[in-house]
């Protein structure tokens, strides 16, 4: 069985502040061994559940925060960036499912740690009318590949986020989020156990899960926090203007609109 993992650093158990998450802040080395860890014990369940093959995908700013040195030895990961599909580097058909690790919640949410849906420019991204986080963005993709979002760990609202914008799959919270930067958080025992109960459960309903596929065309809606950023999206050929902040883009399929959602945030990176 092929797993493909990608995993995002907000959502790790150990994690409650904007200090652990941007490279040279004062604890984000610290944190990337904390991601790490977490990753590393998803792998170990998969590989003892049936697992034969892992791809990690570092899914997080600059996509180079797992250490490589202190990663599982049998498994591939896809570093660094820009990548052209970001999160999802390397999906394809060859996996049978994926796991999301340490994922947040979709940007709005209450009581969630540091919620956002793929940067901070971003108030809202809906497909097809549906306000998605990143892991439905993300799902739908592997969806358009015909694989399974099987596993998905966070907050407790980034679960449930998942759970109202995917296919039925395990969702493990690791943390209670209190609010944006504050959460009951656990000694990693705790945590590595509920992980590994959970990716075993995980393992054995893949044949039963069920692809997200969004039925084409596949509309994109998309609010800026300023209107600068929409602006700049309206150059991509075939983005629409619904008022001063929110562009809509509908695509032949999903992919298409993954790629010029890809596009807008390139185009909006330099707007402060």
């Amino acid at each position: 069985m092929k797993i493909y993992i990608s995993t995002d650093m907000e959502g790790i158990s150990g994690i409650t502040s904007m200090h652990q998450i941007n490279s040279g802040a004062r604890e984000y080395e610290r944190a990337r061994r904390m991601m790490t860890s977490e990753v590393n014990a998803v792998i170990e369940a998969a590989f003892e559940n049936g697992a034969k093959d892992i791809v990690v995908n570092d899914a997080h700013g600059d996509m180079d925060n797992i250490l490589i040195e202190e990663l599982d030895s049998r498994v591939s990961l896809i570093s660094g960036s820009l990548k052209p599909l970001s999160m999802m580097e390397g999906i394809d058909e060859s996996f049978d499912a994926v796991f999301f690790v340490g994922y947040h919640a979709r940007a709005g949410s209450s009581e969630s740690i540091i919620d956002h849906t793929y940067t901070f420019r971003v108030l809202e991204a809906k497909i097809n009318g549906r306000p998605v986080s990143e892991a439905g963005l993300n799902g739908r993709l592997a969806g358009y590949y015909h694989v399974p979002v099987a596993f998905v760990s966070g907050d407790q609202n980034a679960i449930r986020c998942a759970r109202e914008e995917l296919n039925e799959h395990v969702g493990v919270a690791v943390k209670r989020a209190l609010g944006r930067t504050a959460a009951v958080i656990y000694p990693f025992s705790r945590v590595e156990a509920r992980l590994k109960a959970g990716v075993a459960e995980a393992m054995k309903k893949i044949p039963s899960f069920k692809p997200t596929v969004e039925k084409a065309p596949v509309e994109l809606e998309v609010t800026f926090t300023v209107s600068d950023m929409s602006a700049m999206a309206q150059l991509i050929p075939g983005v629409m203007k619904k008022d001063a902040r929110t562009v809509i883009y509908t695509g032949r399929d999903y992919l298409e609109t993954y790629k010029v959602f890809r596009v807008m945030l390139a185009l909006t990176s330099g707007i402060i």
